[in-house]
């Protein structure tokens, strides 16, 4: 049995959370256990009091003592993980839990350490969305490439699964939107098995809640610069 722990992250997430926890609860993958955790980031709209109305969705719920941001969230939430592999999944739905038969299949047939869930390779489905952050993506993901010596064609999708022991949380460092590029930099340096599938990507508009900003994308090559240097 292969345990995986998602990890959800929440900020100001009412009009999604409990429905994306009943689909991740609708996943059953024969030889997989999950152990769903949720981290509310403090927010200030009914997300709370929803989650704790459906405490049968959810393994562990984590309410950080103030906001710190999604990378704040995602430590607290390793700390209480304790699956054989972390697999992240954000709570807006711009990804569809459904995937995760396909990320776990590289897991059970080929004993993968890494799993990256691509929006580049022949997806069935990718609403069209900013230009510049798809450059950024592909500029992010080239970088990284070159520095590790990889072939990932995008390094930033939420679907990451990696061996949880690859990572030690007490060694994470950032808190930003970077810290995906440090976990990924971190897994990487210690896999010998990884890989990509497709999956499809339901993305929203700045005006539908998306957070991330084009400036972030600074940040992010910083620390894929930092930790190929200092591994």
């Amino acid at each position: 049995m292969i345990k995986t722990s998602v990890l959800i992250p929440a900020y100001n997430e009412q009009a999604t959370i409990i429905e994306i926890l009943e689909l991740v609860g609708h996943q059953t993958i024969d030889g997989v256990e999950f152990e769903v955790i949720v981290i509310d980031d403090c927010s200030t709209d009914r997300t709370v009091e929803l989650l704790e109305g459906r405490p049968d969705l959810y393994n562990k719920f984590v309410k950080q003592p103030k906001n710190g941001g999604k990378g704040a969230a995602v430590k607290a939430g390793l700390r209480e993980a304790t699956g054989d592999f972390i697999l992240f999944q954000d709570a807006d739905m711009e990804y569809d839990p459904a995937e995760y038969p396909k990320l776990l299949k590289p897991v059970i047939d080929f004993d993968a350490d890494i799993v990256m869930g691509s929006r580049m390779v022949a997806s069935q489905c990718t609403r069209v969305s900013y230009f510049w952050h798809k450059v950024g993506n592909k500029l992010i993901t080239l970088i990284f490439n070159i520095l590790n010596n990889t072939t990932f064609t995008d390094v930033y999708s939420c679907y990451l699964l990696y061996r949880r022991d690859l990572v030690d949380p007490k060694s994470l460092i950032t808190d930003g939107w970077e810290q995906h590029a440090e976990i990924l930099s971190r897994a990487v340096a210690k896999a010998k098995a990884m890989y990509e599938v497709p999956v499809s990507y339901y993305g929203r508009s700045y005006a539908e809640g998306k957070k991330i900003k084009a400036y972030h994308a600074v940040a992010v090559i910083w620390t894929i610069f930092v930790r190929r240097l200092f591994r």
